[in-house]
């Protein structure tokens, strides 16, 4: 054990969870890489840094499709990390199965986080077979429509209210040499953006249908068929984008260059390290500015069993300060996301971030589909999304017959 870190540790013992006064690295995998997520996740570092023991970062470059694979194969492949992140839902499902992950239950009970975690559908998201194998850390959600004000000034028309009038208002962005709607070109964009589509248009009832009860006559059905027709807009609308990574589609309507982007909330990092401000330089529209929904996804931190003592002590201090009201507030403010505990104060929340918590307040929420669908399942989404945003010659028909296909086979 390194001096430095038993001198803090002997100073801080007595106010350390669980008795870490042994204070170790740990390293810390997630795909958290854009500059607005880098500051965020900077205050989970310190958080933890403050306990006497040692984040050590490991940042996986890409977004969770990339980073999830390199994941899974260390734990599987006996090199596991301290922890990792995933988002909340089954993503981590067949290594709990495989009791390749750490029992988080005592740590949960001890500090109640079946009172303080709200909504419950969270910590249910960590939940198998009675058990709890995760921390939420935050709720991210997937229904907002991103939209820049100097963007619409130059183009000659007000900022949209709703979709309709986005759609609408695309020709005069095009004159004026704006993409109107910004989707980079990783598969997970194209497959959230339906999602929030979905949603927005079909409806919440709709939506459940479709993704909770794998109703495929539902999905085969006119209310989507709708929603396939929004989405040939969507693909008309973002034809130019030319990027791939959401950061730089959300940059793009930082600078302007861009009328907007369905992203979730996480954009709000991105507008906030660039300066903008919520209501005067960028407009947010949850649920499209048609349903105000938004869904209770995010991340959660999972802990691989490990051999090492010390090391699994400090996985024990970790899960602890993720949940602590002051890791909570530092870091979702930075995130643009909400905190998972509700008896936190947010009182520096901005106008989206308290457009967010209203919402919330109110229960009109829903999961996210990677809380429903099984991993499989979605990645047979996002193939077919990929495919549909990059190939204007398949048909909204065509489409909706094999996202038919894939919720009748989906688990």
């Amino acid at each position: 054990m390194k001096l430095r870190f038993l001198a803090a540790a002997l100073g801080a013992t007595a106010a350390l969870p669980f008795g870490a006064a042994n204070a170790t690295d740990l390293e810390v995998t997630h795909w958290w890489t854009s500059g607005g997520e880098a500051a965020a996740v900077a205050e989970l570092a310190k958080a933890f840094d403050a306990t006497g023991n040692k984040w050590v970062d490991g940042a996986i470059a890409g977004s969770g499709g990339t980073a999830r694979p390199i994941m899974i194969s260390r734990i599987t492949g006996g090199d596991p990390m301290g922890a990792t992140q995933f988002n909340h839902g089954r993503q981590a499902e067949e290594l709990v199965q495989a009791g390749l992950m750490r029992d988080l239950t005592d740590i949960a009970t001890q500090e109640n986080w079946k009172e303080i975690v709200k909504p419950s559908s969270l910590l249910d998201s960590c939940t198998i077979e009675g058990k709890i194998y995760c921390a939420p850390v935050n709720i991210h959600s997937w229904q907002w429509l991103w939209l820049s004000n100097a963007a619409f000034k130059k183009a000659g028309v007000e900022v949209p209210k709703n979709w309709d009038e986005f759609v609408a208002a695309a020709p005069a962005l095009e004159k004026a040499g704006i993409v109107p709607l910004a989707v980079g070109g990783q598969p997970w964009q194209a497959n959230g953006a339906f999602d929030v589509l979905m949603v927005a248009i079909a409806g919440k009832d709709t939506f459940e249908k479709v993704f909770a009860e794998k109703d495929a006559e539902v999905a085969a059905g006119p209310e989507i068929a709708k929603v396939f027709k929004a989405a040939d807009d969507a693909r008309r609308m973002s034809k130019g984008t030319n990027v791939q990574d959401w950061n730089q589609a959300t940059n793009m309507v930082i600078t302007g260059k861009a009328g907007g982007q369905i992203m979730g909330d996480w954009a709000q990092g991105e507008f906030q390290l660039a300066g903008q401000k919520a209501g005067v330089d960028y407009t947010c529209l949850p649920g499209l500015g048609v349903n105000e929904v938004i869904s209770t996804g995010g991340d959660a931190f999972y802990f691989p069993l490990i051999e090492d003592e010390e090391k699994s002590k400090a996985q024990g201090v970790l899960a602890s300060t993720l949940l602590k009201p002051e890791t909570q507030v530092a870091f979702n403010l930075k995130k643009g996301s909400l905190p998972v505990r509700g008896d936190v104060d947010l009182a520096a929340a901005n106008d989206c971030m308290k457009k967010g918590l209203d919402i919330l307040a109110k229960g009109n929420v829903i999961q996210g589909t990677d809380q429903l669908l099984s991993a499989d399942s979605q990645k047979q989404k996002e193939d077919l999304f990929s495919e549909f945003f990059a190939n204007h010659s398949m048909t909204p028909e065509d489409a909706q017959k094999r996202f038919a296909d894939i919720i009748a086979s989906a688990d």
